[in-house]
């Protein structure tokens, strides 16, 4: 299992212990397991964060 796998089950499991039921309860388990699956990609390489914060006209080279 990958880190992307575990951030995502453990964004989910923290929105299910939150809140539970309801259209708001899933909501914030669909928005904690995004959050986790982006983390989790990051910490797996699979994720640049530096890319998607850098603007076209600005090169930090």
């Amino acid at each position: 299992m990958t880190s992307a796998q575990i951030g995502l089950l453990a964004g989910m499991g923290i929105g299910l212990a939150a809140i539970i039921g309801g259209f708001p309860g899933f909501l914030l388990v669909v928005a904690l397991g995004a959050i986790g699956l982006i983390l989790g990609r990051v910490l797996d390489g699979e994720l640049d964060v530096g890319s998607i914060l850098r603007t076209k006209g600005r090169d930090r080279s």
